[in-house]
């Protein structure tokens, strides 16, 4: 039986020997931000290799979405050599079953390895893993770290978070507090650091992003992906400037909560991902966001409930599609969070590019909680255009990935926090409708707006006794003098 030497036919490069060093004398959680070609799949791809022979275990390799997964890692082919990467990580060797479909390799020691996404992290089943690598950790939903760090720590396991920039956000907070603790490797390595590609192919990249995004975003382009710059705008993004902005005038800062005003809440609902919620305080014309919740796989009450503890009561805005009633229980959103208690109003309907324009405008006079908004915040800062690989240029469309629902919030915060609240909102529909009928109306006109009211909020018409007449026959209009 030929003896298998790992990692195979593979050594780090010199600028590379830092971090193995750090993972093959036992470390456990390490942030690279590295420039394009650094080798940084490549590497962890090997170290993986390594560690799954070192004792049975479940191993993962995290893209930002599953679908990169399998043209990124699994058939990726090294040009040098024109053999799988896989291939040369793993060898046939050390393998007892390849599972082409589900990108799943089982080891002979019993040890596992597949490759994933973080836009799936709370839904993956099967063994706990006991090593993950980040893939792109700056476009990944970094929710995904919260919910798996308490895995690994029970599994006394290792995290590698392998990066290029793209903006001031989640991977830059995470190299920040790396570089301040001792137990963590931080490192961000450029070309000028490695002197891995040389100027000019670096010269000639810049000519090309030029010509793709004009010489401003191109030279951005060169400053994210090979000088590692965080303050470099992100391509497509569409609250960059704003953000960039609100964090230059210390508007992104400690926001406490005015007990004397009611907290209110703009909502994006979420069906099969995720539901995310911005809480905001309106005094005159100030603006100030104090709160933002992001969860998945719960039903309203949930949410309702982590509302209620915080004391967080006003009205809830709701997209115009929480009037459509669901299938399993007949019932519109806007009436599940009325049972439960909550004061929902329906956002009036617009066009995207509207409420995109919206936010824009609310922005630069927010202020936000940095601690209780911090991931909502990411949110606005990672929001971009989806871009179209056939055409090279942005759609008009955005990508819909981690950061969408807290953007998607956002907007409906944006349309609703001008809008008046009325004073009656505790009032149910018949008791206004009551109070409205000292008007000197008729009683037909006021129970036809009233019963207009309630279709337009997507609830169930009320009824009463006292209309006695016929919804459908304009000319039966009886009077109340």
């Amino acid at each position: 039986m030929p003896t298998i030497t790992l990692p195979n036919n593979w050594q780090p490069r010199p600028y590379q020997q830092r971090l193995w060093s750090y993972l093959e004398g036992g470390g456990k959680r390490a942030v690279a931000i590295a420039h394009r070609r650094w080798g940084k799949d490549d590497l962890a791809l090997h170290w993986s290799a390594v560690s799954a022979m070192q004792r049975p275990a479940t191993l993962w390799h995290m893209l930002p979405q599953i679908s990169q997964g399998r043209r990124a890692i699994w058939a990726a082919v090294n040009p040098h050599t024109g053999k799988r990467r896989i291939d040369e990580a793993f060898p046939q060797a050390i393998r007892a079953s390849t599972n082409e479909n589900e990108m799943f390799i089982r080891f002979k020691n019993g040890s596992t390895w597949t490759v994933t996404g973080s836009d799936a992290y709370d839904s993956l089943v099967g063994s706990p893993p006991a090593g993950i690598v980040f893939s792109e950790w700056s476009r990944a939903n970094p929710s995904s770290w919260a919910y798996l760090a308490p895995i690994l720590v029970e599994n006394n396991g290792w995290a590698l978070f392998i990066t290029t920039p793209l903006g001031n956000n989640h991977a830059k907070s995470m190299y920040t507090m790396g570089r301040n603790d001792p137990k963590w490797f931080a490192e961000v390595s450029t070309v000028a650091d490695t002197n891995a590609i040389s100027f000019d192919d670096v010269e000639a990249q810049r000519k090309e992003y030029a010509a793709l995004f004009g010489q401003v975003t191109g030279d951005a382009l060169i400053e994210q992906e090979y000088y590692c710059s965080f303050d470099s705008v992100i391509p497509g993004s569409y609250y960059a400037k704003e953000m960039t902005i609100c964090e230059r005038e210390r508007r992104i800062c400690e926001v406490d909560v005015d007990r004397a005003l009611p907290v209110h809440s703009a909502w994006d609902l979420g069906v099969s991902d995720a539901t995310a919620i911005w809480c905001f305080q309106v005094n005159g014309h100030e603006l100030q966001t104090v709160d933002y919740y992001e969860a998945s796989g719960h039903g309203a009450q949930h949410y309702c409930e982590w509302l209620n503890e915080r004391g967080y009561h006003g009205v809830d805005w709701v997209p115009h599609d929480a009037k459509v009633r669901e299938f399993g229980t007949g019932r519109s959103r806007v009436e599940t969070l009325r049972m439960l208690g909550r004061k929902p109003r329906v956002i009036p309907a617009h066009s995207l590019q509207d409420g995109i324009n919206a936010a824009r405008l609310t922005i630069p006079i927010v202020r936000f909680d940095a601690a209780r908004c911090a991931r909502g915040i990411d949110c606005l800062k990672s929001y971009q255009a989806e871009w179209d690989e056939a055409l090279r240029t942005f759609k008009k469309t955005p990508l819909h990935d981690w950061a969408s629902h807290g953007a998607d919030a956002f907007r409906y915060l944006s349309l609703a926090w001008r809008l008046p609240i009325a004073d009656d909102i505790e009032l149910s529909g018949i008791e206004r409708l009551r109070q409205d009928m000292a008007r000197p109306r008729t009683y037909n006109d006021l129970w036809r707006q009233h019963y207009q009211e309630q279709i337009d909020a997507g609830l169930e018409p009320e009824s009463d006794n006292d209309a006695l007449f016929n919804l459908s026959d304009p000319d039966n209009t009886l009077n109340m003098d």
